[in-house]
């Protein structure tokens, strides 16, 4: 049987709110009286599209890849796990065709913040800004995402064999 030169993935993450934090999403430092509490620095955003980028080639996920257990990536920068995992990518002969992405925030508003975050990730992973999507979500005020204790965010991304 021939298989198209085509995968997909799938990522999602969680992270809760906490004081004395940065809040990082999408590469970019946004100014909140709170950020995400995590072992690196909790970049919503970018740990839901390395475990995309990750899940369409079936490799391990990003916890198995970066522990929380091992030292060298505490408060270790996203971007710089994201640029380790497109390497990766590329080694195995893919390039990303598209990702699209939803953050769900209560608060504060991502919009404002978008575009930057569209430049950043659309330069990290060599493609055109028109190929990132990045949407902001409330939870309406409901479960912890709507109670401002956490933000969550998806994506979804299209690989190719170049």
């Amino acid at each position: 049987m021939n298989k198209l030169n085509f995968r997909t993935g799938i990522g999602y993450d969680i992270h809760r709110l906490e004081e004395n934090r940065d809040l990082i999403i999408g590469g970019i430092k946004i100014p909140y009286e709170k950020g995400l509490l995590g072992h690196s620095d909790a970049d919503v955003l970018i740990h839901a599209i390395i475990d995309a980028l990750l899940g369409a080639l079936a490799l391990p996920d990003i916890g198995t890849l970066f522990p929380d257990t091992d030292e060298k990536f505490k408060d270790a920068d996203s971007i710089e796990l994201l640029k380790k995992v497109y390497s990766m990518i590329k080694e195995k002969g893919f390039l990303i065709n598209n990702l699209d992405t939803n953050i769900i925030a209560q608060a504060p508003k991502m919009m404002p913040y978008i575009p930057l975050m569209k430049e950043k990730l659309a330069s990290v992973l060599e493609l055109d800004m028109s190929d990132v999507s990045i949407k902001a979500k409330t939870k309406e005020h409901l479960d912890s995402v709507g109670e401002k204790l956490a933000i969550e965010a998806q994506t979804v991304v299209l690989v190719y064999k170049v």
